[in-house]
């Protein structure tokens, strides 16, 4: 699945996201609303993350769901 999808089908994306990155809360994952960048951004606040490891942790998430 490509990220185009992703942001397309943000609704129905959500659940797998959040049980991925469980920290994210539905106000967050409102705000995000199938945006890479803010998801990246919200992970990095929450989990404390470098911009490295969430581009990482993101691309192995989104793989894994293609």
């Amino acid at each position: 699945m490509n990220w185009d999808r992703i942001e397309g089908n943000w609704k129905q994306v959500q659940g797998k996201v959040k049980e991925q990155w469980g920290k994210l809360t539905d106000d967050d994952l409102t705000v995000i609303d199938g945006r890479r960048d803010q998801l990246e951004g919200k992970l990095q606040d929450r989990y404390g993350y470098t911009r490295d490891q969430v581009k990482k942790d993101v691309d192995t998430w989104l793989s894994r769901h293609s």
